[in-house]
């Protein structure tokens, strides 16, 4: 990978904003503004580590059947196994099983805040793990975004009272979302060997639901499937779209555009969700929240326009 291309190279400034990144940005958020949706449809009966067994199961069988279809690579070293390993860690389990156990302590709301922070989380990794400068108008993008989500959802983050079950929860959030964005170096890392997403992040999957599987198991979590349309459309939705298509465009806009500004993505998908449950739960929008959307429009704007031609 040539300099100009690389956009984890230090002193060089990342490519522009194009349309093909535009759909990828477009897929990524979308999937994951109405993930919220589906994931709510999974709770009750079935643990958390559970269903996302099955959830990436699911989503693992589609990326090995598209890989045998497409005879993409599925051998690699032992080395590219451990960093398999980690994402598999990083953005298939521990990540995913961290938001859903700080839900429990932690209304929607504030868990969308707290992850939102993966925006300024890629920018502080990528500069200690790759060198690449921080750009002050990503960085103020990063931030005037967050600050945004923030006050989209101001009425549940005030109405939180911070007693030990909500600083548990915060500390919960907080680790899940670090663990996305170091998911986010280690798949920068991958793609900068040129093994394909695809085959990263099947490999991946595999050591996830292994790592969820132990987990439950340790916890003594039955492994049962709800088989009610709701609990089982569910799941196919958050299998085939918000995890294959999800991770496939928002991994490959990491590789294109660096995980500094693809990880806005952390900041629109909950506006976007907002404005969802405005059609879909009537949802009544304050001059806070409207200032939030502003912000984080605005944050948007500054974050993904800050490159060049390539």
């Amino acid at each position: 990978m040539t300099a100009s291309a690389n956009p984890h190279a230090s002193g060089v400034r990342a490519p522009a904003f194009g349309p093909a990144e535009f759909g990828l940005y477009a897929v990524t958020v979308f999937a994951w503004s109405t993930s919220w949706f589906a994931l709510h449809m999974q709770l009750g009966r079935v643990a958390a580590e559970v269903s996302l067994v099955w959830r990436f199961l699911t989503a693992a069988v589609i990326l090995w059947l598209w890989l045998l279809v497409t005879r993409q690579p599925m051998r690699f070293s032992w080395r590219q196994h451990l960093k398999f390993a980690a994402t598999g860690l990083l953005l298939f389990s521990f990540n995913f099983a961290m938001m859903y156990h700080a839900g429990e302590f932690l209304p929607s709301g504030l868990l969308s805040v707290v992850f939102s922070a993966a925006s300024v989380f890629n920018i502080l990794l990528a500069r200690i793990v790759f060198g690449t400068p921080i750009s002050p108008r990503v960085a103020f993008g990063g931030v005037i975004g967050v600050v945004g989500v923030g006050l989209l959802f101001l009425p549940q983050v005030l109405g939180t009272t911070l007693d030990l079950g909500a600083l548990v929860g915060l500390g919960l959030a907080t680790l899940g979302t670090l663990a996305f964005s170091l998911g986010n170096m280690v798949s920068s890392t991958l793609q900068r060997d040129r093994v394909p997403v695809m085959s990263a992040s099947a490999w991946g999957m595999v050591y996830g639901i292994g790592l969820l599987a132990l987990a439950a198991w340790v916890q003594g979590r039955p492994f049962i499937l709800v088989p009610t349309l709701a609990y089982v459309g569910s799941l196919a939705y958050l299998a085939v779209i918000c995890t294959v298509m999800a991770f496939w465009a928002y991994l490959t806009l990491l590789g294109r555009i660096g995980p500094s500004r693809a990880g806005y993505a952390a900041v629109m998908y909950p506006t976007f969700a907002l404005l969802i449950s405005t059609v879909a739960e009537g949802y009544h929008w304050t001059l806070p929240a409207l200032a939030g959307l502003g912000l984080a429009l605005l944050g948007n704007v500054v974050v993904l326009r800050s490159g060049r031609s390539r």
